[in-house]
C-alpha cells in the first residue's frame, strides 16, 4: 500500500484492531440472521509525510449509504458549537446576502440553518440521503454527491464558488485527501476562506483515543500533514484553533496561496508543539497498540467483575467510537445489556458486529442500574446532566477512555 498523499510505501503499523463491521452499519432484526459485513481495520503511518491511514478495503459508498444514522443535530452541545462558529464568521467575513457559504458534509443541517437564517445564502454537499432530506426539509439547497476535485471545478465553472467553505469533521472521512482539498481549491472564491475541523492526531495519541479509529476515517491528521497537503493544492493555512471537540480538535483557516492575508504566529506554535510530542518519530506511533490494549483488557475486565457480582450494566450512546470498543474487546449482550440513544435513526436497531439492542433513552429508568457507559466520552458531561436524576438514585457513570473512569 501506499500514502494517499506522497505516495510512498508504507511499511509502519500504528494500530492493529483485527477485523469489525463498518461502525455506523447499524442492523434490523432481520439483519441479525444475514451474513455481516467485516473488514481489517488496519492503520499505517507513512514515514515520509507522517499522514496516518487506515488500509485500502473499505469503499466510501459502501460507508456512507442511504442509510447512514449519524445526524448532527442530535447532540445539543454540538448545536450551540455550530451556532458559534456561524455566528464568529458572520460577524469576522462580513458575511450578507450578496455571499455564498458552502458547506462539505452538510449532514442535516444543523450548521447551514444559522447561515440561513440570516439570509446568507448557503449550498450543501453531503452523500447521503437520510441527512440531506433533513435539511432540505430546513430550507437548505443540497447537492447529494460526494466532494473532490469535479465537483469543484464544476461549482467553479457555474459560478458558485465560495467566500466561506466549511468541513467539520470530513476531512478525515475522505479517501483520496489529495483530490478533496483541490476540490476545496476550485470552489474557493480569490478572496475566500476554508475552515476544517477535524480531531487531532495529537490529541488522540496523548489521550489513547484509540476508539476513534473506524473505517469511517480514513485518515488521521497531524497539523503538520494538513499544511503539507495544503500547500500541495495551491493553498495555505494561516491561522489554526485548538477546539475542546471530540476530545481535541483543530480547526484550521485556508486561503488561497497567493492571498495577502498574514500566517500568523500560532500556526508555528502548533507545528513546535507537535514535534516536541514526537509526531515525526515513528517510536511514539508503533507504541500506541500497547496503550490501545491496556484500554481494551481494563474495560473487558470490568464488565466481567460486574456480570460476576451481578450488576445491571447499560451503555448510553450508540456512537461509532463505541462500536469500535466493543468489537475490538469482543463484549455482546450478556455483558452489555442494552444502549440507549437519543437518534430516532437508530432505536430499535442493533449494535453492528456486537449486536447490542439499540433502545430509546426512557428505558434507563424503568429498572435499577448500577452502570452506565458513557461511549460517546467527548459528550460524558453533557449526557450525566441530562440524566441527573440516575446519579440520585445510585446508579454511577462509566467512561473507559482515556482510562476506566466513575463519576
Amino acid at each position: 500500500m501506499k500514502c494517499r498523499h506522497c505516495s510512498s510505501e508504507l511499511t509502519h503499523t500504528f494500530l492493529d484492531l483485527s477485523f469489525a463491521p463498518p461502525s455506523n452499519a447499524y442492523l434490523t432484526k432481520d439483519d441479525l440472521t444475514k451474513p455481516e459485513r467485516y473488514y481489517p481495520l488496519k492503520v499505517m503511518v507513512c514515514d515520509q509525510c507522517w499522514l496516518v491511514q487506515t488500509e485500502d478495503y473499505a469503499q466510501a459508498d459502501e460507508l456512507f449509504d442511504s442509510e447512514y444514522a449519524y445526524f448532527s443535530s442530535t447532540s445539543t452541545g454540538w448545536l450551540e458549537h455550530a451556532k458559534q462558529y456561524a455566528d464568529k464568521m458572520i460577524q469576522e467575513l462580513g458575511l450578507n446576502e450578496k455571499s455564498l457559504v458552502i458547506e462539505v458534509a452538510s449532514n442535516d443541517g444543523y450548521l447551514l440553518k444559522n447561515f440561513l437564517e440570516k439570509k446568507i445564502p448557503c449550498l450543501g454537499i453531503e452523500p447521503t440521503s437520510s441527512t440531506a432530506r433533513v435539511a432540505e426539509a430546513l430550507g437548505i439547497p443540497v447537492l447529494q454527491e460526494f466532494f473532490g476535485e469535479k465537483l469543484g471545478e464544476q461549482l467553479s465553472q457555474e459560478g458558485r464558488q465560495a467566500d466561506l467553505i466549511s468541513g467539520n469533521n470530513v476531512y478525515a472521512h475522505v479517501p483520496d485527501i489529495n483530490d478533496f482539498t483541490l476540490g476545496l481549491a476550485a470552489a474557493l472564491k480569490p478572496s475566500g476562506i476554508i475552515t476544517l475541523e477535524f480531531p487531532h492526531l495529537m490529541r488522540l495519541i496523548e489521550f489513547n483515543q484509540f476508539d476513534t479509529i473506524y473505517h469511517e476515517h480514513f485518515s488521521y491528521l497531524s497539523f503538520y500533514t494538513v499544511a503539507r497537503i495544503f500547500k500541495n493544492a495551491g493553498l495555505r493555512v494561516w491561522n489554526v484553533e485548538e477546539l475542546p471537540t471530540h476530545g481535541g480538535s483543530l480547526r484550521i483557516y485556508g486561503c488561497h496561496e497567493s492571498d495577502d492575508r498574514q500566517t500568523l504566529p500560532i500556526v508555528q506554535v502548533i507545528l513546535e508543539k507537535e514535534k516536541e510530542r514526537g509526531l515525526q518519530n515513528l517510536s511514539v506511533y508503533e507504541s500506541f497498540q500497547e496503550k490501545a490494549d491496556a484500554i481494551k483488557n481494563e474495560f473487558l475486565e470490568f464488565l466481567i467483575t460486574q456480570k460476576k457480582l451481578g450488576k445491571k450494566v447499560v451503555a448510553y450512546g450508540a456512537a461509532a467510537k463505541g462500536n469500535t470498543l466493543l468489537n475490538y474487546a469482543g463484549v455482546k449482550p450478556d455483558l452489555l445489556t442494552f444502549v440507549c440513544d437519543a437518534a430516532a435513526a437508530k432505536q430499535n436497531k442493533f449494535m453492528p458486529g456486537s449486536h447490542i439492542p439499540i433502545m430509546k433513552p426512557e428505558a434507563l429508568f424503568k429498572e435499577h442500574l448500577d452502570f452506565v457507559v458513557i461511549l460517546p466520552w467527548n459528550i460524558a458531561k453533557e449526557v450525566r446532566e441530562q440524566n441527573i436524576q440516575l446519579v440520585k438514585s445510585g446508579t454511577q457513570f462509566v467512561t473507559a477512555v482515556p482510562s476506566l473512569k466513575y463519576s
